[in-house]
């Protein structure tokens, strides 16, 4: 059982919080009143800095999605990122490819709760912030998290993603 079951989440936010329980992960989903579809409305909704909040990013990479997890204070260059992962070309996925991918909305993605895991990299600019907040497979969910839990969960790679 996990910790939320009996709640009233979310089909899609309840089974990322089975993967947080099962990865012995102790931050909890909560559900938001507001929208916490982009990182300033997610800050906003938490009352913490813009920075903190870890954005899912699907992009296309020869044709293969992969999941950036990025600070909301900056954007993704994706040719330096390429360059840094050492793949190739990295192009944002559509609304479609991003549902087909993950399962979840653009606005809501998490980083877990996925058919199946995607190749992942955790922006090192997270590590500023000794809490950051994730969405939770909608965009009025989110749950509390560190980098090195985004890591442990993700199997992702710590790089930096800007210029």
């Amino acid at each position: 059982m996990t910790p939320q079951e009996g709640t009233s989440l979310p089909v899609r936010s309840m089974e990322v919080a089975r993967v947080l329980a099962e990865a012995g992960i102790a931050g909890r989903v909560r559900e938001l009143t507001e929208s916490a579809r982009t990182a300033a409305e997610a800050a906003e909704a938490l009352g913490c800095d813009v920075g903190a909040i870890a954005n899912s990013l699907v992009f296309l990479s020869d044709d293969e999605p992969v999941l950036v997890l990025t600070s909301g204070r900056h954007k993704v260059d994706t040719t330096a990122l390429a360059e840094r992962w050492g793949r190739g070309k990295l192009r944002r996925a559509t609304p479609e490819q991003v549902r087909r991918a993950t399962g979840q909305a653009i606005g809501g993605v998490a980083p877990v709760g996925h058919p199946q895991a995607l190749p992942t990299v955790v922006d090192a600019a997270l590590g500023d912030y000794p809490r950051l907040w994730a969405a939770a497979g909608t965009p009025r969910t989110v749950f509390p998290t560190t980098t090195s839990e985004l890591l442990r969960l993700t199997g992702g790679l710590l790089l930096p993603v800007g210029p």
